[in-house]
Parts: structure tokens; C-alpha cells; sequence
């Protein structure tokens, strides 16, 4: 695919060097940095990555997009394989800065500093993978995903439930559209059986399992919430590893 690139295509530079990768160091080496890119086996023109030393964090990875000039990064912690850092942007110097940073360990505030097109998803680093941690990494990537969308029911809701210490302690997710809970994290979720859902212009509904019959419907987060946990089971105990 990528060797047939068309010379009058967006990324006609990108195959004119041989990879994205070589693209991207000779970014980071016009503007005085050094970076480890490396280049993809199958589509080295549209996809690059760069590795990092810290085990708490996969390799970075940066993606062409198809219907225009422009590029995607995506910074992973590898045991839940859950985003920490994102972005698009059409500099690749850009790119070249985030994956610096990414790369020599800078935190993730001063990744976005450098490079202001990263997208921060609210999750922070937890190197010990300590549970009750990534639980409250998940709930504050849950509370900024819910600031950056235009859904002000959900937001009512998964704050409502954040606010209630029962709910906090478990491991947060969402599913189709449901806020839903679990007392292990990922990557093997143990399911609470309730699902919260605050979709359409209609009551906020409560049920045991996604699509299932509603337990009840309310007109407020609150109420929600409440009707939540009176349904939550008894000693759930604290959130547990969900190792593979």
C-alpha cells in the first residue's frame, strides 16, 4: 500500500525519504533533538513509533491519517493498554517534541507544555499499578472526558457518582453509553451488576446489565445515583489487580 504512494500525494516527502520514521528524525535533528523513531515492517510510510525506557509506558506511536495530511500520536501505560496521551497535529516538529518528552520520561503535564497539541485523557501514571490508584486514574479520565464533551446529563452523572465514596472505590467504566463499575481494573474487569445511563433527553435509567430490563428511571443524576446504591451489592471489598 505504502510503496504505491501516489508522488502527488499528501505524504510524497514522507516516500521520497523512505519512511515516516526517517521523516521524523530529520525533524527532530533540524530542531536540535534526538529521537529513537522507529519505522513500521508493513507500512513504513504511514506509521512510526518510538520506544521508551520507563516500563510504565508503551511505545508511542504516530499514525498518517488516510483522507488528509496529518498525523496521530497515542502515548499507552501497557498493562491496561489505556491512553495517557493523545493528539493530531500537521507539524511534524510537533510530534517530534511530544515524542521527546514521551521518550526521556518527562511528566505528562510537560509533555503537553512542549507540545500543545497533545491531548492529556486525565489518566496518570501509575508505575506500581497499584489498584486503588488506577481506579482513581480511571475516574479522573472518566470526569475529563466528560468535561470535554457537550453532554451535560452525563457529566451530571458520572460526577454524581464520583461524589458517593461506595461508587468511588470501584473501577469505573463505560459500555455503549452506560457509566458501569467493576471491583478488579483491567485488563480483566470483575462487573458489578448495575448500569447507569444518562443517554437521549429521556429519564436516567438503572439496570442490572447493559440492555437489560430498567430497575428504575429518574430525573436527576442524583436520584440515579441513589437508586444505584441501594442496589449495589454488600462487601465488594477494595478494588483488586485485573491481571490477564
Amino acid at each position: 500500500m505504502a510503496a504505491s504512494l501516489d508522488p502527488a500525494a499528501p505524504y510524497a516527502d514522507i516516500a521520497a525519504v523512505g519512511s515516516l520514521a526517517a521523516a521524523l528524525r530529520a525533524a527532530a535533528d533540524a530542531h536540535g533533538l534526538d529521537v529513537p523513531f522507529e519505522a513500521s515492517a508493513s507500512q513504513a510510510l504511514l506509521h512510526a513509533s518510538v520506544p521508551s525506557p520507563a516500563p510504565h509506558r508503551a511505545a508511542l506511536t504516530v499514525r498518517a491519517w488516510a483522507a488528509e495530511r496529518r498525523w496521530s500520536i497515542g502515548g499507552h501505560e501497557p498493562f491496561q493498554d489505556l491512553a495517557l496521551v493523545t493528539g493530531d497535529t500537521r507539524d511534524l516538529v510537533q510530534v517530534a517534541l511530544a515524542a521527546q518528552g514521551w521518550h526521556d520520561g518527562t511528566a505528562l503535564d510537560d509533555i503537553h507544555r512542549a507540545a500543545p497539541f497533545t491531548r492529556l485523557t486525565g489518566r496518570f501514571e501509575v508505575p506500581d499499578r497499584d489498584p486503588a490508584a488506577l481506579a482513581e486514574s480511571e475516574w479522573r479520565h472518566l470526569r475529563t472526558e466528560a468535561d470535554d464533551k457537550d453532554r451535560p446529563r452525563y457529566r451530571a452523572l458520572v460526577e454524581a457518582a464520583y461524589a458517593e465514596s461506595a461508587l468511588r472505590a470501584l473501577y469505573p467504566f463505560t459500555s455503549h453509553g452506560t457509566l458501569r463499575f467493576s471491583t478488579s481494573t483491567r485488563p480483566r474487569l470483575t462487573v458489578v451488576p448495575l448500569c447507569l445511563n444518562a443517554w437521549g433527553e429521556g429519564p436516567y435509567t438503572l439496570s442490572a446489565q447493559y440492555m437489560g430490563e430498567a430497575v428504575a428511571e429518574t430525573t436527576t443524576a442524583g436520584e440515579a445515583v441513589a437508586a444505584a446504591l441501594a442496589q449495589l451489592p454488600p462487601r465488594l471489598g477494595p478494588v483488586t489487580l485485573g491481571t490477564p
